[in-house]
């Protein structure tokens, strides 16, 4: 008999696979990295710490909910610093992210790498008794035929 022909389950090993696939896209996307948005090519509107050297005046810190309404660097990661360009000497904002958020971002892809291997390992033990029980059958079967 050919490899996988007669087998019971495929389909539905399938689909847990699709699925399986679809829930860690969905983490990847969760997970991924911040992108800056795509700024016009006039210099004008550049802030000046993309053009110019800059000075860090405050480090990153979380941003307070009157800075999450109004300044639209808080808007991506929520976390902000304060910083001061050389030139210009303007004082602008620039989202950053802290190591407290990327820490907490770590455990919990973490968290869900190992809930995902306990959900199979569990899967492996069920398939498992199943294909024991069934060979037992078998062996059963042929015992009483003789």
């Amino acid at each position: 008999m050919p490899a996988g022909v007669g087998r019971r389950g495929l389909p539905q090993g399938r689909h847990l696979c699709w699925l399986l696939c679809a829930v860690t896209l969905k983490l990847c996307q969760a997970e991924a990295p911040v992108r800056e948005e795509k700024l016009s090519v006039s210099t004008s509107k550049l802030p000046c710490w993309l053009v110019e050297e800059f000075v860090v005046a405050e480090e990153c810190t979380p941003c307070s909910s009157f800075q999450a309404k109004t300044t639209p660097e808080c808007g991506s990661t929520g976390y902000v610093e304060k910083i001061t360009c050389s030139s210009s000497e303007r004082n602008e904002f620039k989202s950053c992210r802290s190591a407290v958020m990327e820490q907490r971002l770590f455990w919990k892809f973490e968290g869900a790498v190992v809930g995902m291997a306990l959900v199979f390992a569990c899967l492996v033990i069920i398939r498992q008794r199943q294909l024991d029980r069934k060979a037992l059958e078998k062996v059963r079967k042929q015992i009483e035929s003789i």
